[in-house]
Formats: structure tokens, sequence, C-alpha cells
């Protein structure tokens, strides 16, 4: 169960971040289960379950993908709409391709993510 950083200004996700306890993965939504960029995961936190999407991670990238200092994660419902209205840190450019391509495939609205997004890298 890997933790991880909640980077937007959900409620959930703040209480979590101010009292010392990250959310933790437990189960990453692909045939691989090792979550890269872009990749819904199933999260615990304060007790509860979530799905976020990945927006930055920490191991070895493909190339032109950003690597980051640790790993990144939006919360958001079941129908793609993310919880927080702003994303405090830059995410990759390579995010837009990706999620266009899970929106189309999934029928998720996922390109939400990238209106609230402030930066790019």
């Amino acid at each position: 169960m890997a933790r991880l950083r909640v980077v937007d200004n959900s409620e959930i996700g703040k209480r979590a971040m101010a009292e010392g306890k990250p959310p933790k993965c437990i189960h990453v939504y692909n045939k691989q289960s090792v979550g890269m960029i872009g990749d819904k995961v199933l999260v615990a936190i304060k007790g509860q379950k979530k799905k976020g999407i990945l927006v930055g991670c920490k191991q070895f990238q493909k190339p032109k993908i950003p690597k980051f200092d640790s790993n990144n994660l939006v919360l958001i419902d079941d129908n793609g709409t993310p919880l927080g209205t702003r994303i405090h840190v830059p995410i990759p450019t390579i995010l837009r391709t990706i999620l266009k391509e899970k929106t189309q495939a999934k029928g998720a609205d996922y390109t939400k993510l990238l209106g609230i997004a402030s930066r790019f890298v």
C-alpha cells in the first residue's frame, strides 16, 4: 500500500494531510496493477474509500513524462468529477492526451480535472 499526497483542495484531502495521515492506495484500475500517471486508483482516506487519479509518480517514467518527488493524487467521485476546485502543484502536459483517451473509452468525464489545474509542466 503506497502512501499518496493529495494535491487538490478537497475537504477530506486537506484534513487527512493536516493530521499527518496520508491516503494509502488499495487498488489500481489497470491490467499491470502498477500505478502510472493518469491511472485511476482506489484509496483509503480517513476511514473511507475514495477514487482518485494519479497526476505525479516517483518511479521512473517513460520519455517526455516528468518524474516527481512524491506520488500525487487528485480525488474524484464515481463519474470523474474532481472533489476539489483547485490543484496546487504543476501537472504534466502529457496528462491531457492520456485523460482524453480514457474519457472517450470509459464514458466518464476526466477532462474537468484539466480545467481546475493552474500549472502544467
